[in-house]
């Protein structure tokens, strides 16, 4: 990480670190002041999006149930295959509990990002200890996207959107398939918004 001034803050985004199993430990030995955001999203919706991520590159891939299902007659899921797996939210974060204390951490929801992002944005900025300055007025839906984006800012350059790999229609699943996806993740979300104290609302 850069050296941080006084009053500066020094930002890092990676994904792959909530779900990796060296990050905790690697990041509390870097600095266990480090403050931790984690945008979560329901699970079912978050599989089906990488596997259209996937998809979009290589699109010689197996159907996304192929992928999800050890057997598919008995409903076993396959819980190797990565877009699963990193929606069991609450085994990730058990690892990450053995470091940082939940005060440490601030759950934004993927579905209130969208829905409300000035919302979203505003318990952000309190956690990080900053003052309001990106508000609703900062943000307008564009409906081709289903995302909202930022407006252009005072003398600056264009709207601001999502790249092109977000807002991808994603395939056709069988709802079949999805049912049994939900069945699977429904206890593993009870034991996260227990863990969090937060109900994302997706059972």
């Amino acid at each position: 990480m850069p050296r941080t001034l006084e009053g500066q803050i020094t930002m890092e985004k990676t994904p792959s670190y909530f779900v990796t199993k060296e990050a905790p430990r690697r990041i509390y030995n870097m600095s266990r002041d480090t403050k931790l955001i984690v945008v979560v999203r329901n699970p079912v919706t978050r599989a089906i999006s990488d596997y259209t991520q996937t998809l979009s590159k290589n699109p010689s891939i197996p159907s996304f149930q192929a992928l999800a299902f050890k057997n598919l007659s008995t409903g076993l899921i396959d819980t190797s295959w990565s877009a699963v797996r990193i929606g069991i939210y609450a085994k990730h974060l058990d690892n990450w509990l053995q470091y940082f204390p939940l005060s440490k951490f601030l759950f934004v929801s993927g579905e209130r990002l969208v829905s409300d992002p000035a919302g979203e944005m505003g318990r952000v900025q309190d956690f990080l200890g900053l003052k309001r300055v990106v508000t609703d007025k900062h943000f307008y839906f564009n409906e081709t996207k289903g995302f909202p984006c930022l407006k252009k800012p005072e003398g600056g350059s264009k709207p601001r959107c999502l790249g092109k790999s977000k807002g991808r229609p994603h395939p056709k699943i069988d709802m079949q398939v999805v049912q049994r996806l939900r069945e699977f993740y429904r206890p593993f979300n009870m034991k996260f918004y227990q863990m969090t104290g937060q109900d994302f609302g997706w059972d």
